[in-house]
Parts: C-alpha cells; structure tokens; sequence
C-alpha cells in the first residue's frame, strides 16, 4: 500500500524553459519537478495490483514510465486545468495492457471539460479514421459522497482554487486492506490536496485524523490561486489531530528543495518527484 509522487511542479514545471534560476539549474535531482500528480498503488483483497491516478498531467508517459507504472484503474481528476488534465490520452496504453477500461471520476465542470478537450474519445464515432483512443468509463462525483474503488474508500473534498472550487481526495484503508497492508497505519488515511487557496470549512473537516496531509505550497509570496508556504503550514498546523507528516506540492522554481525543507516544523517536507510514501523498506 504506497501513495507515489508522479510530479511536484507547477503548470510550468521545474526547471522552467529559459530561465537560469538557482533552482532550475540545480544538481539536486529534488528540484526538478514534473508538473503535480500522485498515485495510490496496492493489492486488493482478491489479490490484484490496482493503481489509482490522482490528475493525468502533460508529463503522464515520462512519469509512468519513470515509476514503472503498469496498469490504471482509474484516475481521479482534482480540476479542469492543463496542467491536471493533458495526459489523459497517454491512457490508451494502459487499455491495451489491461484490455479493460479505465474509470474516471471528475466533477460535473471538469467532465464537460474532458468530454470538450478529448471530443475523439468521448464521440469516436465521429472520427475519420478507427483511431487508436483511450476507453474511458466517466464518473460524476460529488464533494462529501465517498466512492469505494476495490477497498479503498474515497471521499471528494471540497477546496478552492481561487475563485474556481475543485476537489482534494481523502483516501482511507477498509478493514480488510488495512490488515493486509499494516505498515500502511503511517501513511493513511491520506488526504492529496493541489492547487488549494483556501480550505472551506466543508473540506477541512474531512481533513483531520490523518496519517498523511498533501497540500500545495506554491511559494513564499502572495499567489491569488495557491497557497504560501507560511499559509500551508498554517493549515497543516491548525488541524486537530495533526497529521503526523505533511508534505507540500505545486512547488514553484522560488523553492529548494534542501534550503526550505531545513526550515520547516518536525514533520513537514517539501515532496519530490519519485517519493514513495508506505514503501516496503527492504524494496526501496
């Protein structure tokens, strides 16, 4: 039972084209960051593998194929934005390997955005040519209603993104994977929260009693859509019982990776590209 950063970047990533900032020409692998993305990866109760995608970002192939990834169950999607949405064609792969197809969960907004930008999968009917198209099988998903995908149970949580509200995901173990997975007691439940400018109410109460929080933390200074990093940590702080560890994504090229995370509170990191949370030690 792992949770996999795919990508800890922004819609730009790290390093970012022409620029010769410190941190884009850094030797510290840390600092180079694919835009976001996270997967859940674990064995279910009948014994398949599965892998759940949070975000399908521009960079999904050079992802999976740096993790290793095999197979997709279903990708859940944070928001309708680039940067979160434009690897959703690298999926076919995943349908031929597993000649099944993949589930995918969106808000309503997000979903019309997926069905406008991939028209030649939604409506295949309507291509020229039988080209070779993901299969997808969409899901409306609604803050608060959890949904169970092979035991594990996810709950939508409401944020904003700006003016723009989208969705976090809290992810926690049933009884049965958490007895096949205990090393897992330290990773989860989880909560994965990207692009975030603020936490409602609503979606912070689904946030507490977590054994791992993932928040945006974009910069130090003001952003209109994301979060500071003084204001992630604010939040992670403020929740009761705290989780015990925090790591922040969306990291702008304003951030090293070493530098910052030495000035951080106990428990709290930058994430980085390839960081495998719940990793069997004697397989890392």
């Amino acid at each position: 039972m792992r949770f996999l950063f795919l990508g800890t970047g922004t819609s730009a990533g790290v390093p970012a084209i022409a620029c010769d900032c410190t941190v884009c020409t850094s030797s510290d692998p840390r600092d180079t960051r694919l835009r976001s993305g996270g997967a859940v990866l674990f064995t279910d109760a009948s014994g398949h593998e599965r892998c759940v995608l949070i975000d399908a970002t521009p960079d999904l192939r050079q992802q999976a194929l740096r993790a290793g990834l095999r197979r997709c169950d279903a990708i859940l999607f944070t928001h309708n934005h680039v940067d979160h949405t434009f690897g959703l064609d690298e999926v076919r792969r995943f349908n031929i390997v597993q000649r099944a197809p993949v589930q995918v969960f969106a808000e309503h907004h997000t979903m019309e955005h997926l069905r406008r930008v991939y028209q030649h999968i939604f409506q295949s009917e309507h291509n020229v040519n039988d080209s070779f198209v993901a299969s997808l099988l969409p899901h409306a998903v609604f803050p608060d209603v959890h949904i169970d995908l092979f035991g594990l149970k996810v709950t939508p949580v409401r944020l904003l993104h700006g003016r723009l509200p989208i969705l976090g995901f809290r992810f926690d173990l049933s009884p049965a994977l958490a007895r096949a997975n205990p090393q897992a007691a330290e990773v989860f439940p989880l909560a994965y929260c990207t692009d975030v400018s603020a936490v409602p109410p609503e979606g912070e109460r689904h946030l507490h009693g977590l054994g791992t929080l993932v928040l945006d933390a974009l910069r130090h200074r003001p952003h209109p859509t994301h979060l500071t990093l003084g204001q992630a940590v604010t939040i992670a702080e403020r929740l009761h019982p705290r989780p015990r560890q925090t790591f922040f994504t969306h990291i702008a090229h304003d951030l090293p990776h070493a530098e910052t995370c030495a000035t951080l509170p106990a428990g709290m990191a930058l994430a980085h590209d390839g960081l495998e949370l719940g990793a069997d030690p004697d397989e890392s």
